[in-house]
């Protein structure tokens, strides 16, 4: 460790020898069995069932005595605990249990995938090749969540006692999906049946959270939200025997045929709106996205509509509502001449940030963490990965200050994720502090400096 780095670990009451000694106690095998025996279960959305069940009975092994949570039974928030022995900070990880995945509704993937687009062995595999990990489920998240997971091992399994609480979680929803017209109610809600529901019901308090997801080892406390707003083009579905057809398609009765100079109109918008809307700050930059995701007009045997769906699925930055989209999309349809129509939003949830002075001690352990392992500080992390939902955004959403970070997100490796592991295990070192009587400070070696956090 270069002279700098053994200043800013004295500091913060991290040594030398808490580095090796914690990194001694991290098992890359292990670390890596645990990666792929998680990943490999298939758990979509609303089907986490496993998974969380895997993460409850590794946790009560390893004597992290977890509780399990969760609006319905199939899917259960799992939170477990380590430390808690003295007033230090409490810091909660929290990683999702979800992964994207191909539809599995037969009639849902016809349509919306074409034959080769379910065959891809990421969606349900996950291996290890070449020295790099593959399949989805690595990356979007359980990659992160083993990492977490090993990292509270490892402080135990090296004789840590902490002052504060370290929260573990692992929670189903945050993929999605959303309720949302016909595929509503409990069985497809998404976020609010996660972290938010965890966050209510699941008896934790921390003063801090991290959300452990891949972020190329940057740090970020801002989270994009998203907003999908449903726009009705109404107009009449005539007889087709009884119909002259104009030679304009604006002209023609049926809203299918005005379609293409609304979704014209509706790209030139989208692209003005992500250059208006990007919003930097001190914890990162947020580029927000809109785009048309879905069209709905009538069915096949019905011979006719009067009404035309499009679907405008759109990011909202921390500093956007809902409702100045609503205007904005609404002021582009009227600018279209003629026509009849509706707009409304189907699913919000907005974007947050934490304060930047609120986090800074959270930040200032990460950083601290990084530069251990890494030997550079950190740096915020890409716009991509504050330009999207993470779950640190329930937590900013609840005034609890929260960032985003964790390793390599495409094609990690078992070394990237060994990495994070001692990270995350060293900023809850630096955020709960030692307990009194911790065994490491017992055992003769020195503690450097006063808990910042305090």
């Amino acid at each position: 460790m270069a002279d700098g780095l053994l200043e800013t670990a004295i500091g913060a009451g991290i040594s030398p020898e808490d580095v090796k000694a914690i990194s001694d106690a991290i098992d890359i095998e292990e670390l890596t069995k645990l990666v792929l025996d998680l990943s490999n279960i298939y758990s979509p959305s609303t089907g986490e069932a496993e998974a969380s069940a895997f993460v409850h009975e590794w946790m009560s092994r390893e004597g992290f005595r977890p509780l399990s949570v969760g609006a319905v039974p199939h899917r259960q928030n799992v939170i477990g605990s380590f430390g808690g022995h003295g007033p230090g900070k409490n810091l909660l990880f929290t990683a999702h249990l979800d992964t994207e995945s191909e539809p599995a509704d037969p009639v849902v993937r016809e349509k919306t995938k074409r034959p080769s687009g379910t065959v891809n062995r990421e969606w349900k595999e996950c291996w290890l090749e070449d020295g790099k990990f593959y399949g989805y489920a690595v990356a979007n998240d359980r990659g992160p969540m083993s990492c977490m997971l090993m990292a509270a091992k490892a402080l135990k399994k090296a004789g840590y006692e902490l002052s504060g609480r370290m929260y573990l979680t692992a929670c189903p929803g945050e993929c999605g999906p959303e309720p949302i017209e016909e595929r509503g109610g409990i069985d497809y809600m998404g976020k609010e049946i996660g972290a938010h529901y965890m966050f209510h019901h699941g008896g934790v308090a921390p003063d801090f959270a991290i959300a452990a997801e891949g972020t190329d080892f940057g740090v970020t406390w801002l989270g994009c939200g998203g907003a999908m707003f449903r726009i009705r083009i109404y107009g009449e579905s005539i007889f087709r025997p009884l119909l002259k057809a104009p030679r304009a398609t604006a002209d023609h009765p049926s809203p299918i045929y005005k379609l293409g100079p609304v979704i014209e109109a509706l790209h030139a918008w989208s692209l003005d709106y992500e250059k208006l809307n990007a919003y930097h700050a001190k914890g990162g930059s947020s580029l927000p996205k809109a785009t048309i995701s879905s069209v709905q007009a009538g069915f096949p045997y019905s011979g006719g509509t009067e009404v035309a769906a499009i679907y405008v699925s759109c990011d909202l930055s921390p500093k956007q509502k809902a409702a100045q989209v609503l205007h904005e999309l609404e002021a582009v349809m009227r600018s279209l001449p003629g026509l009849e129509f509706e707009v409304e939003p189907v699913n919000v949830s907005h974007g947050y940030e934490a304060d930047d002075e609120e986090v800074a001690p959270l930040v200032t352990g990460i950083d601290i963490a990084v530069q251990s392992v890494l030997d550079t500080p950190v740096e915020i992390a890409k716009p991509v990965y504050s330009s999207m939902w993470r779950d640190h955004n329930v937590f900013n959403m609840h005034r609890v200050p929260a960032v985003t970070f964790g390793p390599v997100r495409w094609r990690p490796t078992p070394e990237d994720f060994f990495k994070c592991t001692l990270m995350y295990a060293l900023t809850a070192l630096a955020v709960c502090g030692r307990a009194e009587g911790d065994v490491k400070a017992l055992a003769g070696k020195t503690v450097y400096g006063d808990n910042p956090f305090d």
